[in-house]
């Protein structure tokens, strides 16, 4: 009855669509309205990622990171089956080994050298050190066991947590 009352208030069913297409634009632009500096950092962190270093290094990056990882699967990475409160297993890897303090000068990704106020940062996801503007993501790992938001650098957070 109630579906019957709605849909006589439209002449036909293309009425119906354009109208609901009218209300989804709506809420569409609202939403990039309110979320507009989510958008801007978002799309500031891809564009600085392609200007501080070339396509090629992302590709071979990306490559070695693949082969590492499949290969360390098979050997270093241990899966860890542990049971939940409810008896089921739950699989999670090992995080990667954080490079240590002194082994880099400078941030990972723009070179920027650590001073005793601009401090260091390890990504959680690939363990490297990074400043704080190129670690400002957060993100949930749940395959390293980290069901809460964690600092990951914006190579990881745009290439291999979040992609696109």
């Amino acid at each position: 009855a109630a579906r019957q009352e709605a849909r006589s208030k439209f002449k036909d069913s293309t009425d119906l669509v354009h109208r609901l297409f009218v209300c989804i634009s709506g809420v569409a632009d609202q939403l990039q309205t309110n979320y507009a500096s989510d958008l801007r950092h978002i799309l500031k962190v891809v564009f600085e990622s392609y200007s501080s270093s070339s396509l090629d290094d992302n590709i071979s990056t990306a490559a070695a990171t693949t082969t590492t990882t499949s290969t360390s699967s098979n050997t270093t990475t241990s899966i860890n089956n542990t049971a939940n409160t409810n008896g089921s297993l739950r699989i999670s890897q090992e995080p990667p080994a954080w490079l240590p303090d002194d082994s880099s000068s400078q941030c990972m990704s723009c070179k920027v050298l650590f001073t005793f106020v601009r401090r260091r940062h390890h990504c959680r996801n690939c363990g490297k050190i990074f400043c704080s503007n190129c670690s400002s993501n957060s993100v949930p790992l749940p395959h390293f066991g980290h069901q809460k938001p964690v600092r990951v650098c914006n190579s990881c957070f745009l290439f291999h947590v979040n992609p696109f």
